[in-house]
């Protein structure tokens, strides 16, 4: 069955589904459709709309999304990577904070859609509550708005909350640190926290013709894919984050400086890095996360 919205933009609807057809690679679309929306592209989301269909049609391949898997989607603007990945059959649940583009998404793209889910508000505040009612899910795969992406990623692996796959366009920095092994200059706590649970790749990069509006700085595709083995048990993931949290803190500091924030004795701090191997004078960029966990037994011990 053929239909035109009220912009007249062209859809079709089988099974009574209402994907539209819309053009998300037409930057004249866009600035259109925002314009009759009466909305305005503003700073304070973060938000940039990835017009290049091809990279849009190798991060849906990258995810693995298909029939009857449970995608979280984060920002997704006016659904170009939406689409794609309803289109591929996966059950797709967007958090979206500005009510605008909740608008056209819940009134005009996907009116019906029977595997679409739609959450309003902030993805920071409201995604526990959906985790905890709906459990984790299959993927994570998002056009990360640049000023929260890794906050969000930190949150949900700090939560535990762990999907099979995750991939994330972020800025090339971000993604650097991600993936930076030990000896690499952007290896950080952050490395620690993404890596222990997960193994990381810079998939693609992408230049900046590939946003609407250009950002200003280099963006890249990251896919994170669960570990076989993690390599921090589970059970001890939430105390080691906390220690790898107060290690990096400051990290002109040694590690014994660092240490004096969790509260213990300069005895028992010494005697732990006696245990562990660790010079006294050892900076955290330079621990193995063997030895941040060794660390965080003798400690507890």
């Amino acid at each position: 069955m053929e239909h035109f919205n009220r912009f007249g933009y062209f859809y079709i609807i089988p099974f009574a589904m209402a994907i539209w057809d819309f053009d998300y690679s037409s930057i004249s679309s866009i600035t259109r459709l925002l314009e009759e929306n009466g909305l305005g592209m503003t700073k304070k989301f973060g938000q940039n709309f990835l017009v290049s269909m091809s990279a849009l049609d190798r991060i849906t391949a990258l995810s693995g999304a298909c029939e009857g898997m449970r995608v979280w989607e984060v920002g997704p603007g006016i659904g170009a990577l939406t689409t794609k990945l309803l289109h591929s059959g996966a059950e797709v649940t967007a958090f979206e904070i500005d009510h605008g583009f909740c608008r056209i998404l819940r009134e005009q793209a996907y009116v019906d859609v029977p595997n679409f889910k739609l959450v309003e508000g902030d993805a920071l505040r409201n995604w526990k509550t959906e985790w905890e009612t709906q459990g984790t899910p299959d993927i994570i795969c998002a056009n990360l708005p640049y000023n929260v992406g890794s906050i969000f990623i930190a949150s949900v692996i700090e939560n535990r909350c762990l999907p099979q796959t995750m991939v994330f366009t972020l800025q090339s920095e971000v993604v650097d640190r991600i993936c930076a092994k030990q000896t690499d200059d952007a290896f950080s706590g952050f490395s620690i926290l993404t890596g222990i649970d997960y193994e990381n790749t810079d998939a693609m990069r992408l230049r900046s013709g590939c946003f609407f509006p250009s950002p200003n700085v280099d963006s890249s595709v990251v896919v994170m894919r669960k570990r076989e083995n993690p390599l921090v048990p589970d059970a001890e993931a939430r105390d080691f984050l906390e220690l790898v949290r107060i290690l990096f803190a400051q990290r002109r500091k040694t590690v014994k400086n660092n240490l004096k924030a969790t509260g213990k004795s300069s005895a028992d701090i010494d005697r732990a890095l006696t245990e562990c191997g660790i010079s006294q004078t050892e900076r955290a960029e330079k621990l193995s996360v063997g030895q941040i966990l060794a660390l965080k037994r003798s400690l507890q011990g």
